[in-house]
């Protein structure tokens, strides 16, 4: 697993100052433009899964770079994939939480149908800092009296306290910053 971490760690890129100046920014489009670094990370998240839980109803994957692993988790395990996405991108009846980002305020929503009481469920993303947009996720979930089970990210910023604003909700993340 040691080799396939580091991997995985050295398919992601550092850009200082972006988006603004103090920032490192953590690439992991590069991961993307390698079928084989692609397939190590839901590997890896298959086999985290796998081992972890007894049942896993659906994965849910946050706008928009939870999309990208969420579905091929999703199709690996043989269980659905719900989006949840910014405000206003989704048809329907919809159910929104207003979350605390670094200087504002956003808005995540989900589709009123896309969980049902009891389901057991998984949120992945790209990436933790803050933890707001996970934490806006998990909420949602938890009004639809969905079973969170845990969150899923390939990088966390350990320094940015992410995981402690999700408590009690686990947290498995690849590699740490």
């Amino acid at each position: 697993m040691a080799e396939k971490l580091d991997f995985i760690s050295s398919s992601i890129r550092t850009f200082q100052d972006f988006p603004k100046k103090g920032v490192p920014f953590k690439d992991i489009f590069p991961i993307l433009k390698d079928p084989k670094a692609l397939a190590t990370v839901i590997d890896l998240f298959e086999e985290y899964v796998r081992s972890s839980y007894v049942q896993v109803d659906l994965i849910v994957g946050l706008d928009a770079r939870g999309f990208l692993f969420g579905p091929l988790l999703a199709q690996r395990l043989g269980i659905g994939f719900i989006p949840i996405r910014k405000k206003g991108k989704l048809p329907g009846p919809t159910l929104s939480v207003v979350y605390s980002l670094e200087y504002a305020t956003a808005e995540a929503e989900m589709q009123q149908d896309a969980v049902t009481a009891g389901q057991k469920v998984l949120v992945i993303d790209d990436l933790l800092a803050t933890g707001g947009t996970l934490w806006a996720a998990c909420e949602l979930l938890r009004q639809q009296k969905a079973e969170v089970l845990g969150c899923l990210v390939v990088v966390e910023l350990k320094d940015l306290g992410g995981s402690d604003k999700l408590k009690p909700t686990t947290v498995h993340s690849l590699i740490q910053y």
